[in-house]
């Protein structure tokens, strides 16, 4: 590896986003001397997006949202739709992390592709916070969803009982210390673990495939019925939008697939690494999704009977019933549980990597203690993300609803973070991303921006619909208020001391050639 200091193979002058490696900038202090490990390789990328999108739990743990949505047709078509959509946002996003491969991800890329450079610290910052909200908040979704999980599981098997808020709490806490001391233990096999992490999540599709085809106790549906089969009353959103609903599940399990572009310092060749296993994530994980879903909706038991399933959770319901067995689906769910412990293990480890990342610029309070790095790994930072999330878990005791909340705001800021560089971006005609090692080409690239700026914004209002009507304090969904809040918070940080201190990234590059 070779690094060129502001010019190109002429001795030129470069701009801060010209490059003599084929369109891929790196900042100075992602050069040749890297503080993380690079163990990373597309496969194992691939693996991590593979095992956050964690099929099983990913559609299985919001699942209800698809009875609210109507049934089959939004769960089936819902999938289809949904993997289209977010395709065009894993492409952008790929064409972005191919022109500028670090690990401050959107941050970085918003900082440089804004042109007035007045403007362009009060952008990466508040991108940055964006980001950082993300990451935190979907982390904490995804291990609180563990700890639930755990809860249905149980009590699927006892239904007599009946775990109390301090109870799932704990079993919170001991599942984020435990995703830590793997995190910082066995950081050197964790490639390993994503690539095997995939594999077992699609075992785990298939052998629910499998048991759900196979014992039926509630009965089979014909093909129409089990594909085309909408009941739009139940939501009280009507028989339009209710099938938007519907579509929460796959979104959700798509939703952090740009998490990954946190681990490019740590690849090889991240300009190509990280946005095929972007890019690449959604279609994979669409067919898992139909393998996953095509078994429900053809055995599904009566939308009425799952709303009814303890603690929310409709998959431990809906295998109870149509397995009939109380030993198999307590397998199936240790399945389930397994592919979780993987994703909250994958999720966990990019979310530290962002936090490392925006400390390195000074984004954060006491940033040089979060940037540090032991063992080529960052602990500090990974033991923030886990005090973080165990500081917000406690807001479950108080109110159930403002802890729903803080755990949907991760998929509006994953959203939003998204939203930003793609939409500057495609205002300034692609001219950066079109200097890409990977990219779609001027009009197979501008079609794919739109259309992915238009979902996201439309999923910034989904996510921010309650379920169900008629709303009450306990079902409304707030976490449109909880991320105004935050940036509120972060706006006030900014304007108080970050405008003065964090600067943002270096205007002067170093250019590295792999």
């Amino acid at each position: 590896m070779s690094s060129i200091s502001k010019s190109n193979s002429k001795g030129e002058p470069l701009s801060k986003t010209e490059s003599s490696s084929g369109g891929v900038v790196q900042d100075v202090r992602l050069g040749p001397a890297p503080q993380l490990r690079q163990n990373r390789s597309f496969i194992s990328i691939l693996g991590m997006a593979l095992a956050i999108t964690a099929v099983p739990f990913g559609v299985g743990s919001p699942l209800m949202s698809t009875v609210y949505g109507g049934g089959q047709l939004s769960l089936f078509v819902g999938v289809l739709v949904v993997v289209i959509l977010q395709s065009t946002v894993a492409v952008s996003l790929g064409e972005l992390a191919s022109r500028y491969p670090t690990s401050s991800g959107v941050y970085y890329w918003s900082y440089r592709l804004m042109e007035e450079k007045r403007y362009q610290n009060a952008m990466a910052s508040f991108t940055g916070w964006v980001w950082l909200i993300g990451n935190w908040t979907i982390a904490l979704s995804v291990n609180f969803g563990f700890a639930s999980l755990i809860v249905a599981t149980a009590s699927t098997y006892n239904p007599e009982w009946t775990a109390s808020a301090n109870e799932t709490l704990f079993i919170f806490f001991g599942i984020c210390v435990t995703i830590f001391l793997l995190c910082a233990v066995a950081d050197r096999a964790l490639p390993l673990v994503d690539t095997a992490a995939a594999l077992w999540s699609v075992i785990t599709v298939v052998a629910i495939l499998l048991a759900l085809s196979i014992t039926a106790k509630a009965g089979r549906h014909s093909a129409s019925y089990g594909l085309t089969h909408y009941d739009g009353s139940l939501s009280g959103w009507g028989y339009g939008f209710s099938f938007f609903i519907g579509l929460l599940p796959p979104a959700y399990t798509l939703s952090a697939i740009g998490m990954v572009m946190s681990m490019a310092e740590e690849c090889s060749s991240p300009e190509t690494e990280v946005p095929r296993g972007i890019s690449l994530c959604v279609p994979i994980g669409g067919i898992v999704m139909l393998v996953f879903v095509l078994p429900i909706c053809f055995t599904l038991p009566a939308l009425e009977d799952i709303l009814t399933a303890p603690y929310g959770q409709a998959l431990p319901y809906i295998l109870a019933t149509v397995t009939g067995s109380k030993p198999l689906t307590l397998a199936l769910l240790i399945m389930v549980l397994l592919v979780t412990l993987f994703c909250s293990i994958s999720i966990t480890t990019t979310a530290s990597r962002c936090t490392w990342a925006l400390s390195r610029d000074g984004m954060l309070p006491f940033s040089r203690i979060w940037s540090r790095t032991i063992f080529d790994q960052p602990i500090y930072a990974l033991a923030l993300v886990t005090v973080l999330q165990m500081l917000l878990g406690c807001i479950n005791l108080g109110s159930t609803s403002a802890f729903t909340a803080f755990v949907s705001v991760g998929v509006i800021a994953l959203a939003l973070a998204y939203l930003i560089p793609i939409s500057i971006s495609l205002v300034l005609c692609r001219t950066e991303v079109s200097k890409a090692r990977w990219t779609l080409g001027r009009r197979l690239g501008t079609m794919a921006n739109s259309v992915a700026v238009c979902w996201i914004l439309f999923q910034l209002v989904l996510f921010s619909m309650p379920a169900a009507l008629p709303v009450t304090s306990v079902s409304m969904n707030y976490a449109s208020v909880v991320l105004v809040g935050f940036l509120f918070l972060c706006a006030i940080y900014y304007f108080a001391w970050g405008r003065k201190n964090a600067q943002g990234p270096k205007d002067d590059i170093t250019i590295v050639v792999y």
